[in-house]
């Protein structure tokens, strides 16, 4: 059960780190909830089956509720710290909050870039003859026109694309799959990339997943990370880019331009409208807007 790794855990820390009872009892209350969250909202019941995105998902519901910056730090500290000491113990196979970075810089959840700052990112590679950096601006085209987790883009099967109608078929969490539309930037970026890059790392014609490395094999999700920050360091831009913050901006500028909140949790495959909620907060200058346009007292 999950709740005797946490056991397990409080004592270690307890007796074999020597750390004060009131961290103890720190530790354990965001971990009950985390705990709580995987329990009861995802029905998960080994850590074995936790990924990354469900850390995400759980610190953003935080943030819905209005939590502070420093409350959401502490809580991915905690997360971050039980998961060394899962992998240490064999629980899971290997820690998967390793590549998530530190907690300053989780000053805001979600932050989501502008419309010029998402530009600038695909401009990076836009119109360039070199085959990766085809491949690439296909990969940034795609995970923006489509809302895609890192996870979801490294498993999209070539099968799954639908260039007549415009849409994939993306394979979620839990593997779940949902219909997700692509426009047509994302249509001319991913064309140009399956007839003049894929066959050349596909070279045994027998790969299944749409996106490769040049030795033919599905990318991972740490690739697609260092692809995202490559292109933003390329784009100079200075603030924190990783591949959930273009999902985040997906989500926003639909939301800013009048897409209907369910809508959007059909395209982001949340299980709740309450988890694409947490846009609404991004959506405040419109709203600022409007109200200094039609309110007679404004």
């Amino acid at each position: 059960m999950l709740s005797d790794s946490l056991r397990d855990f409080l004592g270690h820390i307890r007796l074999e780190r020597g750390l004060s009872e009131l961290t103890a009892l720190a530790y354990k209350s965001d971990l009950e909830l985390f705990l709580g969250y995987l329990d009861n909202e995802l029905k998960l019941s080994d850590f074995s089956e936790v990924v990354r995105d469900d850390i995400l998902d759980f610190l953003e519901l935080g943030q819905a509720e209005g939590l502070s910056s420093a409350t959401l730090a502490r809580r991915l500290v905690s997360i971050k710290v039980f998961f060394r000491f899962l992998a240490f113990e064999k629980v899971i196979p290997h820690d998967i909050t390793e590549i998530m970075d530190g907690p300053r810089l989780w000053k805001v959840l979600p932050d989501f870039l502008s419309v010029s700052e998402v530009d600038s990112l695909l401009a990076v590679h836009s119109g360039k003859h070199e085959l990766l950096a085809i491949r690439n601006c296909a990969i940034l085209e795609v995970l923006y026109a489509s809302g895609l987790r890192a996870s979801e883009l490294t498993s999209l099967r070539l099968d799954k694309v639908d260039f007549k109608e415009g849409y994939l078929r993306v394979l979620g969490k839990r593997d779940k799959e949902r219909v997700v539309p692509f426009g047509h930037e994302a249509f001319q970026a991913m064309l140009r990339y399956l007839r003049e890059v894929r066959p050349k790392h596909d070279k045994s014609g027998v790969a299944l997943e749409f996106f490769l490395s040049v030795n033919g094999r599905p990318l991972t999700r740490e690739r697609i990370w260092m692809i995202v920050q490559e292109a933003a360091r390329l784009a100079g831009i200075e603030k924190r880019i990783y591949p959930h913050l273009l999902r985040h901006s997906f989500a926003t500028h639909l939301l800013n331009n009048g897409a209907d909140l369910r809508v959007i949790q059909e395209m982001l495959g949340h299980a709740s409208v309450e988890t694409t909620q947490i846009y609404t907060h991004t959506d405040v200058n419109r709203m600022a807007q409007a109200h200094k346009k039609f309110h007679p007292r404004s």
